[in-house]
This record gives C-alpha cells, structure tokens and sequence, in this order.
C-alpha cells in the first residue's frame, strides 16, 4: 500500500484528505509548521504527524500532497522532487480520490460547509454511509471526514487557488457566487470565471443545482450541455424547489414547507434547529438533490431536525451570567450578514455585540466598504488587528474602517485580552457576544467565558 506524505496536515482541507487516506488504508504521514488540533486528532488515531519542516520527513514516500499555502521552495517539496517522489497539489489529487464514486461537490462563496455537512449527515442518517471531506468539523458526524462504504462522496469544493477544477463531479450544488477572495482572482469577473469553468467539470450526465435567488448562481445553467440536467431552488415564485411558509420554531431555528414548482401542495414540511434564512436554503438545496437522486425525504426530514452545525459555525460556545458567546467562521461580508440575522431571529430583542477579525488584507481592502455595511445589524462592534494567515503585514490597518462606521458604534481593539478586558466592563445580562473569525479570535470565547466565570463566583 502506498505511503503518502501530506505537507500543511494541519489545514482543514489537508487534514480530511489524510483522515480519508487513513481510513482506506494507506501509510500516512504529515507535516506542518504548528500541530493544530486537527493535526493532533490525526495522530491520536495513527498518523505520523511531524512538527516543522524537513527534507528527512519524506524519506520512504512514495507521493507527496501539499496545500495551497505550501510555497514551491518548501523543504519538503524540493527534497521530493530531488528524490523524483510525484508531488501534487490538492487540487490535482482529489479527482483521483474520488474517480470511482458517485460524487457530489458543493460550492459557493459561503454556506458550502454547512451545506456538504448537512448532505453528509443526511447520506449517513439514509443509512447510505457516504464518504465526505468538509472544510470544518461536523458536530453531527464528529469529524471532518469519512471514507465510507456507501457509493456517494460528498465534498466541499473549494474555489481558492482553483482547487475545485481538479473534481469532476456527479452533481454540483452551488450556493451562491458572491466575489471573494482577491489574492487569487483579481478582479469578479475572473473569479465569476472560475464558476463557470467548474460547471465545465461536471460529467457529461450530471445534475447541476443552483439558487434561483442568487442571480450570479443561476445564470451557470447555461453553462451545461445537452445531457446535462438543472434545477434551482430558493425563496422565489420561479424555483424548482421553494421554501415557504417560514416560521421561527420552539428550537430557535425555522420551520418551512418545501413546494414543488406548479404545484400547490407541500412536498414536505421541515424543522431546523439552525437558525437563519441562509440556513433554510442550505437545507432546501440539500433536499432537492435528496430528492433529485431518488431517496428517502421522510429520513432526510428526520436528519436535518436532528442536525446542529459544524464547529465555528454558529456555534454557541456557551453562557455564563446570562450572556451568550457564539462562534462563527465568517469572513466575508455575506458571511457575517447571515451570522448577523441568524443571532437576530435566535436572540431577538438582546444586545448583540460583535467581534470582527479581519481575515487578510487583500480582502479586507478590496471589500472594505461592503464589510462596512455587513455589520450594520449589530448594536456595537468590536473591530481587532488583521490577520494575516498567508499574507505578508502591510501598513494598511483595520483602525482605518471603524474611523469609517458611522452608523453603528465601533471600537478597534487590537488585542484580545485587550477585548476580555473591555467586554467585562461593558457585558450585562442577557448580551449576545458573537465572535465572527476564520483566524484566531475564536480564542476570546474561552478566555471571555473563563473571566465571566471567574467574576460570577
């Protein structure tokens, strides 16, 4: 059996390819320059994971597997092409991975891993056993992927560094394509571009399904071919599938009824303890592929009751003296709108404050005025220092944006025990502290709620 060597094995799409790996059997190593604790679950269950970078870790390897932010002159990648040892990017080994199964790739600016946690749990709930590869942890199915038994491999398509062109799928199910992402696709037509080259990818009697409110996502139905099927769904008159009749239940989360196109009867009635309208049609384009590929609605109803998010994911860290900290991974404005009104239709009438961590400087400067707006739906924001993740620093600072929030009080706040401190002289009961991060400002839930803690006894 071959060995393979995965460089970045902490990164979380690194990480599920090693876990898949493992599974069907293969010798696995990694390496990163920092043990995350995807890393560290990876070696609890027999990987051998190394902590830095060397030429001596790819001794015995038969195939090398990097991440995107693993530069051409890493160690570890010049020594394996020294050695002749084949070294690709994920991008070019996934299609491999998956070349015998019945895949379904999901995609799109935001949602996508909600949505491929989602269909996974429910594959799974079926009975189906699908293989899966997520970009976070799922809570449902307690990792962030599976080589499973069953024919169907569920994966979360990446769109940065062009990851998703090395899929070629079954059915694509594409969320929305809202412009993220400037250090990889300079400009929205070219990242728009990528899209559509993806719906090249899909095999020749695919199934593609998009969201018909989501006019950038519904116009790749032109993209297909003469065998090629497409269907939309969405909150719109025109969508093959519609959610209607929505209703803020007793979970927290929102009931609806899925309606068919001309038809007037409910196909079926839903209940989802996630709250948030993004997460009504995250549900509903997982249910249209249920449906599409023939399988049980009446489970699939039944698993995404039970459904309750992936980590990072509106999250809810947890509560001492009555005030609430969520986590969530949103990094991008349609993100943080979506996280916004979800805290809002959970919460309402509450105090919500919220914790922004800028995620990279290309982004944060190419969309600043639409991050601006994004958290307009918060009662005071809490802005800290950039991160950088695979950027170098730049003069450019996140101070320069809350200078330019006008409409909502705003604090920029660089250090997170400089916020710890400022929340604890400002929290009163029954706040909503919301923490949107895709970097590591996550850690002020903990040390908010350890302080809060500390003061309540």
């Amino acid at each position: 059996m071959k060995h393979i060597h995965l460089i970045g094995i902490g990164g979380s799409g690194i990480s599920s390819i090693a876990r898949v790996l493992l599974e069907k059997g293969y010798t696995v190593s990694g390496s990163d320059r920092a043990l995350s604790s995807l890393a560290l679950s990876l070696k609890d269950a027999g990987v051998k994971v190394i902590e830095g970078h060397s030429a001596d870790n790819i001794q015995g390897v038969d195939l090398v597997v990097r991440s995107s932010a693993i530069p051409d002159d890493n160690v570890e990648v010049a020594a394996a092409h020294a050695a002749g040892i084949p070294v690709l990017k994920r991008s070019d080994f996934l299609g491999q991975l998956m070349v015998d199964d019945t895949s379904i790739a999901v995609a799109g600016s935001h949602g996508k891993t909600t949505t491929t946690d989602m269909l996974a749990s429910t594959l799974t709930a079926i009975g189906l056993d699908p293989s899966f590869i997520l970009g976070g942890v799922s809570t449902s199915l307690s990792s962030n992927a599976h080589a499973g038994s069953g024919k169907f491999f569920v994966i979360e398509a990446d769109e940065y560094d062009h990851m998703f062109l090395g899929l070629n799928p079954s059915v694509i199910l594409i969320t929305n394509v809202d412009y993220d992402h400037p250090d990889c696709f300079p400009t929205p037509e070219s990242y728009m571009a990528a899209f559509c080259e993806f719906t090249h990818h899909l095999r020749p009697d695919g199934l593609l399904v998009t969201c018909e409110d989501q006019p950038r996502s519904k116009s790749l139905l032109k993209e297909l071919s003469k065998n090629q099927r497409g269907i939309t769904y969405g909150f719109s008159p025109l969508s093959d599938y519609r959610a209607a009749n929505l209703k803020v239940n007793s979970q927290g989360g929102t009931s609806f009824d899925v309606i068919v196109q001309k038809t007037s009867s409910p196909l079926i009635s839903v209940q989802l303890r996630v709250p948030g309208e993004h997460n009504v049609l995250n549900a509903l384009g997982v249910l249209a592929v249920v449906h599409q590929l023939g399988l049980s609605l009446e489970k699939a109803k039944d698993a995404l009751f039970q459904y309750k998010g992936a980590q990072r994911r509106f999250e809810i860290i947890g509560e001492s003296a009555g005030i609430t900290v969520i986590s969530d991974y949103a990094h991008n404005p349609s993100k943080i709108r979506a996280a916004l009104a979800a805290a809002r239709q959970r919460f309402p009438e509450h105090r919500l404050i919220a914790i922004w961590q800028p995620h990279t400087y290309s982004r944060t400067r190419t969309l600043e005025a639409d991050f601006i707006t994004s958290l307009q739906n918060s009662d005071l924001v809490i802005v800290t220092d950039i991160y950088a993740s695979r950027e170098k620093p730049e003069e450019y600072s996140s101070m320069q944006i809350v200078e330019k929030m006008t409409t909502v009080e705003a604090h920029f706040i660089p250090r997170f025990d400089q916020i710890v401190t400022f929340l604890k002289s400002i929290l009163r009961s029954g706040d909503i502290v919301l923490v949107l991060s895709a970097g590591d400002a996550d850690q002020i839930c903990t040390r908010l709620l350890d302080q809060l803690n500390e003061r309540k006894d």
